[in-house]
């Protein structure tokens, strides 16, 4: 972190943090509740309506190299104002929705701003601005997803003051997305503040890794990586399947889960109860990987994170009892809340920061395939008459992805990297 004005990082911290807080809660944690009113007024049928939300998915992945080219270019504060034109735009289309094309604009608006606005570029500014990421990621990732759980109360309260209208409540996301955006575009600064604190932490990161002791293992590389070179090793591919897996089985879980435990009799109240659970569990599991990120290998917090997440889904197949509804929250809960923690780490202590910018970007694109997990659930369902095969067959693919991380080793070049030797303890030094 910046040594000359420490509080304006942890200033800013705050303010991005609140925008993912905002942005999650208003889009995909929103729209699921507000669309039952849309779909009524508007005489859509169900399938049209929440066809919205897969766009929303769909578009919010593959729409995340753009924001990465778009701050090389004009710069994080241009991107995140861009970012907020588009909410902006999104929300106007949801708000007037005078037939379903323009509330599908909307949602694929809404899905590239998710982007644009947040997640890139707070985990680009972050790396930045702290030589130790765990914590400011862990409680920057923790706030976002309290979106999560506030989200659907917002609704509820914001239709409530407008006597059960829902356009109301989408201007009043849009001006929120106005005031969020200005703030933090305000407290980002230039280019030439934000690349001096870079530089300044970079320097600190390798000093770190030079001074650690040799019989200790430092878990970051004290060279960069070209995009080119990261793709090319193995560690790439199994973060990035880690990555999909966990919004694979996640979002499937989310999504499927209501009707699915319905179909095992478990009352309403006990349902939505557990998928509470689960959402405040992914709150506890980013906030205690922040604490634990920069003591321990973050490859243990990526492989527990997947392993817990295999057992979630496979007591979700056939959670008809309280044990198992428990062991579902949990599992899932942890496993989708820590994975992109433990993600956005160990893509930046193995390929470094320079780059980070589009490697993370990249691996961010295969969130435009597993928006299609509920799609293919609901098909599975019609064909094998349950969603617990499902469920299984993600928890499958998870498990091949825990194995994997659990042999994963950081990548090195064929040049001379850091003086690192090999630890005897699994604990990391290199926490300032």
């Amino acid at each position: 972190m910046s040594t000359t004005i420490p509080w304006r990082s942890w200033l800013l911290l705050g303010a991005l943090s609140l925008l993912l807080f905002l942005i999650t809660a208003s889009t995909f944690s929103s729209l699921g509740v507000v669309l039952p009113a849309m779909i009524k007024e508007n005489g859509w049928s169900f399938f049209h309506g929440f066809l919205g939300f897969t766009l929303l998915g769909a578009f919010c992945g593959a729409s995340s190299k753009f924001p990465a080219i778009l701050i090389r270019k004009i710069g994080v504060r241009g991107a995140i104002l861009a970012g907020s034109a588009v909410m902006v735009a999104g929300f106007a289309c949801l708000a007037l929705s005078p037939g379903l094309l323009v509330y599908w604009l909307g949602t694929a608006l809404l899905g590239a701003g998710y982007q644009m606005m947040a997640l890139i570029p707070g985990t680009h500014v972050l790396s930045m601005l702290f030589k130790k990421r765990a914590l400011p990621f862990g409680i920057y990732f923790t706030i976002g997803s309290l979106g999560g759980v506030a989200g659907p109360w917002m609704v509820v309260t914001g239709m409530a003051a407008a006597h059960g209208g829902w356009r109301p409540y989408w201007w009043a996301q849009a001006a929120a997305s106005v005031v969020v955006g200005a703030l933090c575009a305000a407290l980002v600064g230039g280019r030439a503040w934000l690349e001096a604190a870079a530089a300044q932490t970079d320097k600190a990161v390798a000093e770190d890794i030079q001074a650690a002791p040799a019989n200790t293992k430092v878990y970051r590389t004290a060279v960069d990586w070209t995009v080119k070179e990261a793709v090319a090793t193995p560690q790439f591919w199994v973060i990035m399947a880690a990555y999909f897996a966990h919004l694979l089985g996640g979002v499937t879980a989310v999504s499927l889960a209501p009707t699915h435990l319905s179909e095992l009799h478990v009352a309403s109240a006990v349902a939505i109860a557990a998928i509470s659970l689960e959402s405040l569990m992914q709150v506890a599991a980013r906030m205690g990987g922040g604490l634990l990120g920069d003591r321990v290998d973050p490859r243990w917090l990526l492989a527990g994170a997947q392993g817990m997440m295999a057992v979630g889904l496979v007591a979700l197949g056939h959670a008809a009892s309280w044990p198992l509804l428990v062991l579902f929250a949990v599992g899932v809960g942890i496993g989708f809340g820590l994975t992109v923690l433990a993600v956005s780490i160990l893509l930046l202590n193995y390929y470094g920061r320079k780059n980070n910018l589009e490697i993370f970007s990249l691996v961010c694109l295969v969130g435009a395939v597993s928006a299609l997990g509920p799609v293919v659930g609901g098909e599975m369902r019609d064909r094998l008459g349950s969603f617990t095969p499902t469920f299984q067959v993600c928890a499958a693919i998870i498990g091949v992805i825990f194995v994997a991380a659990c042999f994963m080793r950081p990548p090195r070049k064929a040049i001379a990297q850091e003086p690192v030797a090999e630890p005897v303890p699994d604990m990391l030094q290199d926490a300032a």
